[in-house]
């Protein structure tokens, strides 16, 4: 399969859906993934070592150019990075980047190496160099950047990094490749917004000197996509991926079946997708990933340093399973499809023995996919199943996770049920949350309230698309709230992390998509990096500001809310 396009393992219809939604991705950062995709094949699954990816040509030159202050390339600093580093000493002075600079990075450390590759081929399509990636043990070169695996704090954790600027050399050091990676994002940002130009752009490439020392509050920093309402196709998913990679955002949560629509493959049970992916919201046609699909996309969301979480939901949102299989009805009937955008009369038959025969299936085909520790089995608002019924559903569905290997994640509702010991809770209620009765039970928690971090809640009463179920979300509601603050029996130490959802009932297109989580994102990516006490709406509004033309130069139709002054 060629992985290339994304989709190609959809049948008909189906691919020309997947592949045709949108195709205006950053070509920079969409060519380098088969350098950083096979260095993480190459260490999870000893693969040869991947070929070298040709680089943008560009005319040679051996001067630096003279710094100039222009519009788009404005005196250097250190002060507009999202998320805010923990900490950030400026010195005044400036780093050019020229066609002579090389990356430097660690001999016999294929991981590094890509990691190298990664930066140059993203500064390569704007400056119109071709930054060379050099594997040395010797000390780095004057007028170098320099990727390190030594010499970090161990404090700082897997995560965390330090960057270190100086007038001749950048220093980039971390405990783990992670670290570099996140370290990578900053020396972007701190580049002239220009550079993430897909085409040739006049620079001068200059960074602010000075130190950056950072690590992540959160462990958990997510993003949900809501593919089962409206599909979208594999370029799709590793744009959005691309996007959140750049703001330190590590993990992506796919909700992969609703009553619309059936969006992952699974053998021992074809109609799932044959029949319960063929449409979506709308009745349009819908689509889904082949298995091939979704390991591609795995794989190059971990080449970001970002974890997929599967979701099956269950008992209810489960239209799509039940008109493909009507034996998992209690009356052995088949529903309707449905296509509305409100949630469906269904509810798996949960009494009977063939619904975990078919969760056993499903979730052992999910778990031999999904190399992360996580399968999210859904458990939010299953009004047609019985509260009795429920609880042993839960129960039952928790072993059949634990069975094949996973750890359980589940929406709130779950901890009506007893919980294993591993399993996570996803808060999103606006009312009464049960997530405090399962911290008491030594639950973790991860903080997704509806009314602040929904991605798919209008900004006001004006967007041109949204929900407003949960109220409107402005950038500053968005931003202006601690998840260890939030809700009284939640503390910090009983939260994994935050995660920002983006359901799909209102939006069809990657244009659609862009402005509901943009720029709104870049403030959850804060809330989960960021320490509280460093974080003011204020001093953020100016740093969001400066991102508009970052975003405008990576294609992405944001939201130009009216609350921030945008250059």
């Amino acid at each position: 399969m060629n992985f290339a396009s994304g989709g190609e393992g959809l049948p008909g219809p189906d691919k020309e859906k997947c592949v045709s939604n949108r195709n205006h991705y950053h070509y920079g950062l969409w060519k380098v993934s088969a350098v950083i995709l096979g260095a993480v094949l190459l260490v999870s699954c000893g693969s040869p070592a991947p070929a070298t990816v040709p680089m943008t040509s560009a005319p040679a030159t051996s001067e630096i150019a003279t710094p100039t202050v222009t519009p788009q390339n404005p005196a250097p600093g250190m002060g507009n990075i999202i998320p805010r580093p923990v900490s950030v000493i400026e010195t005044g002075g400036s780093f050019v980047l020229s066609a002579d600079t090389s990356i430097q990075v660690e001999p016999d450390n294929a991981e590094v190496q890509a990691i190298g590759q990664y930066l140059a081929d993203a500064l390569n399509p704007a400056t119109g160099y071709s930054l060379k990636v050099q594997a040395t043990s010797e000390t780095p070169a004057k007028g170098s950047i320099s990727l390190s695996l030594s010499g970090a704090n161990p404090a700082l954790g897997d995560e965390g990094y330090e960057l270190t600027i100086t007038p001749e050399l950048v220093q980039l050091a971390a405990n783990q490749p992670a670290g570099l990676f996140y370290g990578v994002q900053s020396i972007r940002q701190l580049l002239p917004p220009a550079i993430d130009s897909s085409s040739v752009q006049p620079g001068p490439w200059r960074l602010g000197t000075g130190t950056i020392t950072d690590s992540p509050r959160f462990a958990w920093r997510g993003a949900m996509l809501d593919v089962a309402r409206h599909f979208f196709s594999v370029k799709d998913v590793t744009h959005y991926i691309d996007l959140l990679a750049y703001y330190k955002i590590n993990r992506l949560h796919l909700h992969l079946s609703d009553d619309q629509g059936w969006r992952i493959q699974i053998n021992s049970w074809p109609n799932l997708t044959a029949i319960g992916g063929s449409l979506e919201v709308g009745g349009t046609p819908g689509g889904y990933y082949s298995q091939a699909d979704y390991a591609y996309i795995i794989n190059y969301a971990r080449s970001r340093y970002i974890m997929v979480i599967p979701e099956i939901d269950m008992p209810g949102h489960i239209n799509s399973a039940l008109v493909s299989y009507p034996e998992l009805n209690c009356d052995g009937v088949a529903p309707e499809p449905y296509t509305g955008t409100e949630a469906a009369d269904s509810s798996l038959c949960v009494n009977q023995d063939i619904t975990y025969t078919f969760l056993e299936n499903v979730i052992g085909e999910l778990a031999a996919l999904t190399p992360g520790p996580y399968i999210h089995i859904g458990g939010d608002e299953a009004q047609n199943t019985s509260k009795p019924d429920y609880i042993n559903f839960v129960k039952r569905a928790q072993d059949i996770v634990a069975a094949a290997g996973k750890q359980v994640i589940g929406w709130e509702e779950i901890a009506q049920s007893p919980l294993l010991p591993t399993s996570i809770l996803q808060h999103w209620n606006l009312d009464a949350s049960f997530a405090p009765q399962a911290v008491q039970e030594g639950a973790k928690v991860i903080m997704s309230p509806a009314d602040r971090a929904y991605l798919d809640m209008k900004y006001d009463d004006s967007s041109r698309i949204g929900q407003n179920w949960a109220g409107t979300i402005t950038l500053e509601k968005a931003y202006n709230w601690d998840p260890a603050n939030l809700i009284g029996g939640i503390a910090e130490n009983n939260i994994l992390g935050v995660e920002a959802p983006l359901w799909s009932e209102k939006l069809n297109t990657m244009d659609d998509l862009e402005y509901l989580a943009f720029p709104r994102i870049l403030g959850y990516a804060e809330i989960g990096w960021t320490p509280q006490a460093s974080r003011d709406w204020n001093e953020y509004k100016k740093r969001l500001a400066a991102q508009g033309p970052r975003l405008q130069a990576l294609g992405v139709n944001f939201y130009p809310a009216p609350e921030i002054t945008w250059p």
